[in-house]
């Protein structure tokens, strides 16, 4: 038994479908948002019966609000017939949708119905109302359809009702809840919001995970990073998943995908690849792409009109033929099914990312925006950096205990923590931990100093910092030269960081050392890393805020906080079951309740890499090999994204596919 801190695998609760989703949000081209009005069944088989032959079995379907409710307390008769014939599809192909409500938004643009006027949606009483009767008449209408298997109370609410109170939003969510509770008291449900709120994104707009947790069964992020980095870029799904999951709700990514005009077939089938296998080991226990179908056929109908890439997000064609990325989910689905997910659970993690309070807590008022969402990048950049290092870290969020199971807890590029974690980290320490500590004051002037106690005795240093100054770091690259041996780094070695980001961002904590080893210096002789020893347990002080560096410098990884962190897991002792080294593949693994364990081995880089692993000689760009650890049972041999997608299984030693 692997010993370290849970990583749960979360399902949605089971409705009769079965717990890992696989699907896309679906509309069909024979109409896009207005398909009701037009609806053609024929097409629509057609369109749902090529999502079943790749392996694609569950839909989130819309009910386009403007036409499902043309009038205050109606529901359009022949709009709610044809949806019930679209459900009647889904059971002949033993497939299941997710119905969504309050559409509302929907791909760049707002849809109201023509009677709501300015009517607010979160607090006008009547308004609301209105909302609650629709959402509970069709669930009671389709509660018993087999086809039925969540609820979605709306697509994108930030965008559609705008940021609002969280106080508002929560009150407001709660009443849509309870009507489509009142319909269907069984099936999961879930807002569809995007979880872009403050725990995610650092941006407050009153959707608060935690607070809708206590009202939903799952969280739904809809991920479309735009980036500077690639690395960053394929492990940002990833990351949202992670952070999404900070109230304990099963994660489905609800959202994700590439529009054609923004990437090559190559590049998006890549993109798709990296995504699908990254968010499985960061705990996503279901998919939902962004969509089933281009609609080069509506360039005359809004949204498609102004928004034109929306024409092109389809896993196929507008002719039905499928685009790369169909195919990958299809190779995707016959891994996860092949391993058993719902009888798996992720290698639980000797490694913590500890995810400040201040990111997420409104009553730490004197912090702005901007300095919430540098914590989320250099949490990012530190979660980029542990992947690139063989760690798959736990997110352990401030306001919980620190695990004691963490045997190295990593605080990147911190300006802020409260007084009581200070004190968890240095008890940590002493109890034989590695407790990792990097500076960081980010691009905020606002009480421009760093908010810690305890420097002294915790990490036996002294600061000299003048008042409301910063220390500037001039060099445009430092250079740390490491002076003492330090895990897997030896004396002589130089590690190399770009300086980037704001005159206060670029900044260095100057110290005196006073009972601490100084492990390296950068060239100005100054203190980077220092290590104060608590019995076995070890405080390591990182003066410069290389997270933050990295956050801010484009198409930078793999850069050199990856060998930092490595040395820091050899220190602390941390164990790899599988591991290579080289920044360019990331590692993870699962292990099967009958006591098999699955390693990955993902390839991050557009090169080919040599990896020489449990079978693996070397990886193309981008590729993906799923391997089945020795003196397990039932020894699988390795199977590369090329050739599950040829077999769509993982093939046991001595048979062939």
């Amino acid at each position: 038994m692997r010993e370290g801190v849970e990583r749960p695998l979360r399902f949605v609760p089971d409705s009769g479908a079965g717990r890992v989703w696989f699907g896309s949000n679906f509309w069909s081209r024979g109409g896009g948002p207005f398909m009701w009005q037009s609806y053609d069944e024929t097409l629509v088989r057609e369109e749902l019966a090529t999502m079943r032959g790749a392996g694609l079995d569950v839909t989130r379907s819309f009910l386009f609000w403007p036409h499902a409710m043309p009038e205050p307390g109606r529901l359009d008769p022949e709009v709610m017939d044809r949806y019930a014939r679209f459900l009647d599809l889904h059971e002949e192909l033993g497939m299941h949708t997710i119905p969504t409500f309050l559409v509302g938004h929907m791909s760049g643009e707002n849809w109201d119905p023509s009677w709501r006027g300015d009517r607010d949606l979160y607090t006008d009483t009547w308004m609301v109302a209105q909302q609650s009767s629709y959402l509970s008449q069709v669930a009671a209408r389709f509660a018993t359809h087999p086809a039925v298997v969540g609820w979605l109370v709306s697509n994108e609410m930030p965008i559609y009702g705008g940021p609002a109170k969280r106080a508002d939003v929560t009150a407001w969510a709660q009443l849509m809840v309870t009507a489509i509770r009142a319909g269907d008291p069984v099936k999961p449900v879930s807002i569809g919001d995007g979880a872009w709120g403050q725990e995610v994104t650092g941006k407050e707009n009153g959707f608060s995970v935690r607070d809708l947790a206590e009202l939903t069964d799952f969280v739904g992020p809809h991920v479309y990073p735009m980036g500077d980095d690639v690395v960053r870029q394929h492990l940002r799904s990833a990351f949202v998943c992670e952070l999404a999951s900070v109230a304990g709700l099963p994660v489905v990514l609800e959202e994700f995908g590439v529009s054609s005009d923004f990437a090559s077939d190559a590049h998006a089938e890549q993109y798709y690849r990296q995504v699908l296998h990254t968010t499985l080991l960061a705990g996503a226990t279901g998919w939902l792409a962004w969509n089933n179908t281009d609609f080069d056929n509506l360039p005359e109908q809004d949204p498609y009109r102004h928004h034109p890439f929306e024409l092109h997000f389809g896993l196929t064609r507008v002719d039905g033929s499928p685009k790369p990325q169909l195919d990958e989910i299809t190779a995707f689905r016959a891994v996860v099914d092949e391993l058993d997910l719902p009888h798996c659970t992720r290698w639980p993690a000797q490694v913590a990312l500890l995810v400040s309070s201040y990111l997420d807590a409104p009553e730490h008022w004197t912090f702005e925006e901007s300095e919430r969402t540098d914590i989320a990048a250099a949490l990012e950049q530190a979660y980029v950096a542990c992947r690139e290092a063989g760690l798959g870290p736990a997110f352990v969020r401030e306001q919980e205990l620190l695990p004691t199971e963490a045997r190295l807890m990593i605080v990147p590029s911190v300006k802020a923590l409260t007084v009581p974690t200070w004190y968890d980290l240095a008890d940590h320490a002493l109890a034989g931990g590695t407790v990792y500590v990097s500076y960081g004051l980010g691009d905020s002037p606002t009480q421009r100093g760093p908010w810690w106690t305890g420097l002294e005795p915790t990490f036996g240093v002294r600061h000299t910092l003048r008042y409301g100054m910063v220390e500037p770091v001039r060099d445009d690259v430092v250079e740390v030269r490491v002076l003492a041996e330090f895990g897997s780094l030896t004396a002589g070695e130089t590690l190399r960081f770009d300086a980037v980001g704001s005159p206060g961002g670029r900044s260095i904590l100057p110290v005196e050392v006073l009972d601490a080893d100084i492990i390296a210096v950068d060239q100005h002789d100054r203190p980077v890393l220092t290590r104060k020893w608590h019995g076995s347990g070890q405080a390591v002080l990182c003066t410069l805020p290389v997270e933050y560096f990295a956050a801010n410098a484009p198409r930078v990884n793999p850069e050199d906080t990856w060998r930092l962190y490595d040395a820091l897991a050899v220190a602390a002792g941390v164990e790899r079951p599988i591991n290579v080294a080289d920044p360019r593949v990331l590692t993870d693994g699962l292990t099967h309740r009958d006591g098999r364990e699955f390693g990955w081995l993902i390839n991050l880089s557009d090169d080919t890499v040599e990896v020489d692993t449990y079978g693996v000689e070397q990886l193309s760009p981008y590729e993906v090999a799923v391997v089945q650890l020795p003196d397990t049972p039932f020894a699988l041999s390795s199977t590369s994204a090329a050739d599950y997608r040829q077999t769509q299984r993982i093939t046991p030693k001595g048979e062939t596919p």
